[in-house]
């Protein structure tokens, strides 16, 4: 057996892309004793790491005031599902510095998405056309009154 295809592991199709910053919720099996059951956990990504074995994520959070962390691998058949909650603006690939803030200092800035901005505002240029009332203009979004001149502005132009 070559070692390549040793090393082509199955990816599990519930694992959406995920990266440092993504707060995402993981549901996976636990057994206990002799039955099997599904566990929810929401937490901050932490690390991610790909590799040759499937890599794998470490998410982080906080509970009863004690800092938890879980690393899962990407192949894992333990993994029910991976839902990305929302995106972080982060500048760093690890953010092992989480770990020694505390909760008010460790909240992240949310990452807009460009396409979602792009499409509001198609939709607003959209409707504008569909209803007959003018778009904001391009300079700053206030549009200029095009009220009559008064008979004292008239004389001075």
């Amino acid at each position: 057996m070559d070692i390549r295809t040793m090393n082509l592991v199955k990816a599990n199709p519930n694992i959406p892309t995920v990266s440092p910053g993504d707060t995402v919720k993981v549901s996976y099996r636990v057994k206990e004793a002799n039955r099997e059951r599904v566990q929810n956990l929401s937490g901050l990504v932490v690390r991610v790491r790909r590799g040759v074995g499937g890599g794998s994520f470490t998410i982080r959070r906080v509970s009863n005031a004690v800092g938890v962390e879980h690393t899962f691998p990407f192949v894992s058949p333990m993994l029910e599902k991976v839902e990305v909650v929302r995106h972080s603006k982060v500048r760093r690939a690890k953010l092992y510095y989480i770990r020694r803030l505390s909760a008010r200092e460790a909240r992240l800035k949310e990452r807009r998405e460009k396409m979602a901005e792009e499409a509001t505002v198609v939709q607003g240029e959209a409707l504008a056309e569909e209803t007959g009332i003018a778009a904001p203009a391009a300079t700053g979004g206030v549009a200029e009154e095009t009220a009559p001149k008064s008979s004292t502005e008239q004389a001075v132009t």
